[in-house]
């Protein structure tokens, strides 16, 4: 099941399919100029549920504009068993309908009653909290269609991720290395940094809007910092003292200093590429580097 961001005329012409399953995951900032700001964006993705009215609505609630159009379907009559609520932080006892993720494991609430439904810990390409609602909500879909849950399972353990998402590019010794190119913003960086220990990040390139405030928390999960590209400057007047870091200047660079020096560590760690940043000012997309880093990791693990 994919699940993709809309743009303004991707999410016109959903609401004139009338699709039998729409999923609201969740609302970031990283989107609110094409919408004219946030009510514009939440606007046009509420009326995927108001006016296409789905046989089931997929909510993620782990925000409050979720929860928002949540609880207005609910207490709408005519959606009497409509919502389905999803979460990969909270444990959701008590709503009508709802799948959710525990202490790694994923539970289903129905008819006043907690069901554990599977284990996470054997999904290595479905780690971190975006993944694990990722998870909710592909379950959620494949149950509304009728799938089997021992058929779902298997699907989700076969899944070998996408490409430039947290992508597990391969593995030296103790060293894993890991692409996720995509995450050109702090919220989806913050993914990434939230689900490893012993991170040796590469991140840097064309800042965003916003800037990189909310990034210092994940400071103790992390090693050191490899700087590249426009941003270096930034990022290393943010960690100040507080992270090491080298101001790398080039991907290919930092992905030699980093993979050498998480080799020294002597246990586990990954060489994470999550820039935060767009890609523009040394790539023509976030693709094309997400290319040059498993090039070069592939190119170490490789020479061994």
């Amino acid at each position: 099941v994919y699940v993709l961001e809309l743009s303004s005329y991707q999410i016109e012409l959903a609401r004139e399919l009338y699709p039998d399953i729409a999923v609201f995951l969740n609302f970031s900032p990283d989107h609110f100029d094409r919408h004219g700001g946030r009510g514009g964006y939440f606007a046009a993705k509420k009326r995927l549920f108001e006016q296409g009215m789905p046989s089931v609505a997929i909510i993620g609630v782990d925000e409050n504009e979720g929860r928002f159009l949540a609880n207005s379907l609910i207490d709408d009559e005519d959606n009497e068993g409509l919502v389905l609520a999803i979460s990969a932080s909270r444990t959701l006892r008590g709503w009508g309908r709802a799948v959710y993720v525990r202490d790694g494991q994923l539970f289903r609430w129905a008819f006043g009653k907690e069901i554990l439904q599977a284990g996470l810990d054997d999904l290595p390409a479905l780690k971190g909290a975006h993944n694990h609602q990722n998870i909710c909500a592909a379950w959620a879909v494949c149950r509304s269609l009728g799938l089997a849950p021992e058929d779902i399972i298997s699907g989700m353990k076969s899944f070998p991720g996408l490409p430039h998402r947290m992508e597990l590019v391969g593995r030296l010794g103790r060293v894993l290395f890991v692409n996720d190119s995509k995450a050109t913003n702090v919220d989806a960086a913050s993914m990434a940094l939230s689900a490893f220990s012993n991170i040796y990040w590469i991140a840097g390139g064309q800042a965003k809007e916003g800037g990189l405030g909310g990034l210092k928390e994940f400071i103790p999960s992390i090693k050191k910092a490899y700087l590249i590209g426009e941003a270096a400057d930034v990022f290393a007047e943010l960690l100040g003292d507080q992270l090491p870091h080298e101001m790398s200047g080039t991907l290919e660079k930092a992905v030699e200093q980093a993979a050498k020096e998480a080799a020294a560590l002597g246990e586990e760690a990954v060489v994470l590429l999550a820039p935060a940043c767009a890609s523009f000012d040394q790539f023509k997309s976030f693709e094309q580097r997400g290319d040059v880093f498993r090039r070069q990791a592939l190119a170490i693990i490789s020479r061994g």
